[in-house]
């Protein structure tokens, strides 16, 4: 995978270049808007990490509103300091393609590229999730069942949006530490089971049928049937 970082931070910038390159992919780096503009026009790239705020008369949105208007579809995944749900909606709506909030975990920087050069490959960039009258929107970060709204924290979003790409499949609780929390390790914490369960006390509760649903010395499964 190439990609394309732009960001001004060179602490941040040096640490995502080394963790690219331990991870066999190649990046080219601009330090500001400008750079980053002329970069993003002239080369190909399968990735574009994005930093919201540069100095300079060019900010993150500017660069890619300039490369969608100019038809560039290349995945643009944004970083920000900036975590209110009207700048990550803003940051979406002008065309980024997903939104990590600083400080983040390198692993997670890695999985949404991985992510987002699969849909890209694939034919397009997936935007919302379904299983059974479940519903999230991976823009908004916002979730439904049936016609009621669910309020969910960060964390809870990221977890539900992981046991729904993998519906009617068992969840262990080292792919949840992993992919959720980026520990490679387990804690020997209660930390999953407070998750779990406030996590179907949201999407379950009052609700006729329950769709998460512990497996007994296995882990927990999204089930999208009776």
């Amino acid at each position: 995978m190439k990609v394309l970082l732009v960001e001004d931070n060179e602490r941040m910038a040096q640490f995502v270049l080394k963790g690219l390159a331990e991870s066999g992919h190649s990046a080219d780096h601009a330090a500001n808007g400008r750079d980053g503009m002329s970069l993003a026009g002239g080369e190909r790239y399968d990735a574009i990490v994005l930093d919201r705020m540069l100095p300079g008369d060019v900010d993150g949105l500017a660069i890619i509103e300039s490369l969608r208007h100019a038809g560039r579809r290349t995945p643009i995944l944004i970083l920000s300091a900036l975590s209110e749900v009207d700048e990550r909606i803003r940051g979406l709506r002008a065309g980024g393609d997903d939104y990590l909030t600083k400080p983040f975990a390198f692993g997670e920087l890695l999985a949404r590229l991985d992510a987002l050069t699969r849909r890209s490959q694939a034919g397009g960039v997936q935007t919302q999730l379904t299983v059974a009258d479940l519903h999230i929107d991976l823009l908004t970060r916002t979730a439904t069942r049936g016609d009621r709204a669910i309020a969910l924290q960060p964390r809870e979003f990221k977890l539900l949006e992981y046991l729904m790409r993998h519906a009617d499949q068992v969840v262990t609780r080292t792919m949840l530490l992993e992919n959720v929390w980026d520990y490679h390790f387990d804690p020997q914490t209660n930390l999953i089971d407070v998750h779990i369960s406030k996590l179907r006390q949201k999407i379950d509760a009052d609700f006729e049928r329950s769709l998460l649903r512990t497996v007994r010395n296995a882990g927990y499964t999204l089930t999208s049937h009776d």
